[in-house]
């Protein structure tokens, strides 16, 4: 079993998030530790409240994990505010923090701001460098790119323009590409591949993001080429968002233990 590190904030409704990312990393075969960021009171509808952490938490978080721990892959999400991605990327220079993922949370599912509009840059200039794979969505891959996406070969500029920043290699995930919906591209500056998918028709979508980018650290840290790794963690997220929970009034969550009988799972209790 590998140690998977989730570096993100906490979503009340377990949908996405810090909790989405431990479901995600248990449910591909890792050990999952995090360090929270922030604290948000939300559910599948909305983010009606949002508090940082302070940093000198987040770093004793880093610390006391350190301390303990050799995790074999590191995944972002939810940092919130330019404080909080300076200290992420002052801990990812302190400890080795090898196949560092990082998925530049801007907006929750909900259309709820995660990220202040004056971080965009220091998400550019000081977690990219560090990062060996980014994974933006559409609209995070406009932001970061300033243009907008509506073919395959949108992505790709926008992905030259990411990988411009020194990332080792960017995901875009195309679950919002009108054009060929839920075709991922992976790129880097050796090679491309586009990952076609099937889009699922489905308000079960809450944390999508966050699931995918951990299982794909996760299958990293077990020791998976990036490429394979990709391949598995889209089988996986495809199949969560299929066996998708109906709970909730909005956009509900996907289910990360869809391969266990439910029936079964009741079952397994002292």
């Amino acid at each position: 079993m590998q140690i998977v590190l989730t570096v993100a904030g906490s979503d009340s409704g377990a949908g996405a998030g810090i909790q989405a990312d431990l479901k995600s990393i248990s449910a591909n075969g890792g050990y999952g530790l995090s360090v929270l960021t922030s604290v948000t009171a939300q559910n599948t509808k909305a983010v009606t409240a949002a508090m940082p952490l302070p940093v000198e938490l987040i770093d004793a978080q880093f610390a006391a994990i350190y301390d303990d721990f050799q995790p074999a892959a590191v995944k972002s999400g939810m940092l919130a505010d330019i404080d909080r991605i300076n200290a992420v990327g002052a801990a990812l220079d302190r400890y080795i923090t090898p196949n560092y993922v990082l998925d530049p949370v801007m907006v929750a599912t909900s259309g709820d701001p995660l990220l202040e509009e004056n971080a965009v840059d220091a998400v550019l200039t000081v977690l990219v460098p560090r990062a060996y794979l980014v994974t933006p969505n559409i609209h995070e891959a406009e932001i970061m790119a300033e243009q907008t996406i509506e073919t395959l070969g949108d992505a790709r500029q926008a992905g030259w323009r990411i990988l411009e920043r020194g990332c080792g290699a960017v995901l875009i995930k195309g679950g919002h590409l009108d054009a060929m919906p839920a075709t991922d591209l992976l790129m880097s500056r050796e090679s491309e591949r586009a990952y076609e998918g099937e889009f699922i028709d489905t308000t079960s979508t809450h944390g999508t993001g966050c699931t995918y980018s951990a299982a794909i650290a996760t299958h990293l840290a077990h020791g998976s080429p990036l490429p394979e790794a990709i391949a598995r963690a889209k089988r996986y997220i495809t199949e969560a968002i299929r066996a998708g929970l109906p709970l909730g009034g909005g956009s509900g969550p996907t289910d990360h233990f869809y391969f266990l009988d439910r029936a079964a799972r009741r079952a397994v209790s002292p």
